[in-house]
């Protein structure tokens, strides 16, 4: 993870890993993408083909404009913490009661922003007149708005820059992400029952399908639940998985 962990974090605090298996997780969904890719190629040919990924190239992948900027300057970039790293002000903010996500680009949407929060004679302070400017200033700029944004909760906020069509959301925890309305209107969370652990919640499916929706109706199995099903399917009898029961094959 050499690259994520080299632009994650603080500055000058040291590579920071991701917080979930990027690599594993952006791996298995490439390779996904290239079969489905290769099955609709083989309705036209007729012909199979190999498909490959690996854990590496999908790291690089989704370094995506870091990894731009670099071939293209040849400056490899840094840490920026939770600023954007070339557009201002795009970060995380402290509220009242909490923190929230601002990502305004261009000179508009940094007017409403200004506006939105009742600071208007921002728009007036040279450090802060053009991206490169509110870029290179993003320490005092975020000063600023730390301290306007200070004075109400992260509710108030987000009904007012969402009114100021300025991009915005609230920067949960996973229990209050899960709470969350939209959250529970998606269906994020799929109730099942475990023989062992009774009623639960998982995470459900990302993809919904119009004409054949996929749903999780059973818990995941225990260990080797299934397994004399599955060497029933490869031939074996019930004499032969008997056997290799008192063998503790299986």
């Amino acid at each position: 993870m050499g690259g994520f962990m080299s632009i994650t974090g603080l500055p000058g605090q040291g590579p920071v890993r991701a917080g979930t298996a990027i690599a594993d997780i952006s791996a298995g969904l490439f390779a996904a993408l290239g079969i489905m890719t290769a099955l609709l190629e083989r309705e036209r040919s007729g012909e199979g083909q190999w498909v490959q990924t690996n854990l590496l190239m999908s790291q690089i992948a989704l370094l995506d404009f870091q990894a731009a900027r670099y071939l293209m300057t040849g400056v490899a970039p840094g840490q920026a913490g939770n600023d954007h790293p070339t557009s201002m002000p795009t970060s995380a903010y402290k509220t009242k009661d909490g923190y929230m996500n601002i990502a305004a680009t261009g000179e508009g949407m940094w007017r409403r922003v200004c506006e939105g929060i009742g600071r208007p004679d921002m728009l007036d302070n040279p450090d802060f007149k053009g991206e490169q400017n509110r870029s290179k200033n993003r320490v005092a700029l975020n000063a600023e708005i730390n301290k306007s944004l200070a004075s109400r909760t992260t509710g108030e906020w987000i009904e007012i820059l969402v009114a100021a069509e300025v991009p915005c959301g609230p920067i949960y925890s996973i229990d209050q992400m899960f709470d969350d309305p939209q959250v529970q209107h998606i269906q994020a969370a799929a109730k099942v029952k475990s023989k062992k652990l009774g009623e639960l919640r998982i995470v459900n499916q990302a993809v919904g399908l119009s004409r054949t929706p996929a749903r999780i109706a059973t818990a995941p199995p225990e260990q080797g639940e299934h397994t004399a099903e599955v060497l029933k399917e490869l031939g074996y009898n019930e004499t032969q998985i008997e056997e290799l029961r008192k063998k503790k094959v299986i």
